[in-house]
């Protein structure tokens, strides 16, 4: 039986934002979910490479390691990847919270929604802006969606208990809460989105659409060969992969959507 949050991939992408379903997620949870009262903010600290490392992790849980105990999964409703990409994880109840309190609530894994945005937490692992800005807006759809303000979203660091007893995540809050708030009420610029095709075609050739996970034909048969892979026209999980790399080779978002920018740099020499 599906668990309560399954509402959380249509309140996503109608805020315009990219979603992927992790297979199971309808099902996945420690038991169901309470009334939610907002949510609730952390950072992976996982590995510095790759779009989400940490996926498994929060899907199955945490082994125990020194210092660390065994946490069972789901670790958190919702990941979020470096390319600003919101996976939805589990529509139960997640191990996220621990002991804490935030707006009186105590019972933070049954009354708030956990996302674990993919970061180290370091001062050498930056957050990318596409990042932070899907963030904010997931963040702020959520809570449109439960009828609250940016004061219901707090960060882990905030609600822990003891008081120092978790670092994430590691921007500012009360910044974040502005820009949420800002999104809430309206005042926030709107987000650049990827044009369905090319602006401006090559000479004698008609635009070509923006490429994605899903799509296949000989466009993505082009694609596959400049990022090096077996041309089987079929644009795949390692499709997607290869044109992150691509991607972040060239300086441009590794959101692995081969757009008008991408295209530009495939046509190049």
């Amino acid at each position: 039986m599906a668990f309560s949050l399954t509402w959380l991939p249509d309140v996503l992408k109608g805020a315009g934002l990219k979603v992927s379903l992790d297979p199971g997620w309808e099902n996945r949870g420690r038991g169901d979910v309470g009334k939610i009262q907002g949510v609730i903010c952390h950072h992976t600290a996982g590995g510095k490479t790759g779009n989400m490392p940490s996926l498994q992790t929060l899907r199955i849980g945490r082994k125990a390691s020194p210092g660390q105990k065994a946490l069972p999964g789901p670790l958190a409703q919702l990941g979020l990847a470096r390319d600003g990409t919101f996976i939805v994880i589990a529509a139960g109840r997640a191990i996220h919270a621990g002991e804490g309190e935030f707006k009186g609530v105590r019972t933070g894994n049954s009354s708030f929604i956990g996302i674990e945005a993919e970061n180290t937490g370091t001062p050498s692992d930056p957050w990318p802006e596409v990042q932070l800005k899907a963030y904010e807006r997931g963040v702020a759809a959520i809570l449109k969606h439960l009828g609250k303000d940016q004061t219901f979203c707090c960060g882990h660091k905030e609600f822990a208990l003891p008081k120092g007893r978790k670092p994430d995540p590691s921007f500012n809050m009360d910044r974040f809460r502005e820009s949420v708030a800002a999104i809430l009420n309206g005042t926030a610029p709107a987000p650049v989105l990827i044009p369905a095709v090319e602006p401006v075609a090559q000479p004698g050739t008609a635009p070509r659409p923006t490429l994605r996970r899903g799509d296949k034909g000989d466009l993505v048969k082009i694609v596959q060969t400049k990022v090096g892979l077996t041309a089987d026209g079929m644009f795949g999980p390692r499709t997607e992969a290869a044109v992150r790399q691509f991607q972040r080779d060239r300086n441009l978002v590794p959101d692995g959507i081969v757009g008008p920018k991408t295209w530009v740099a495939i046509d190049a020499p």
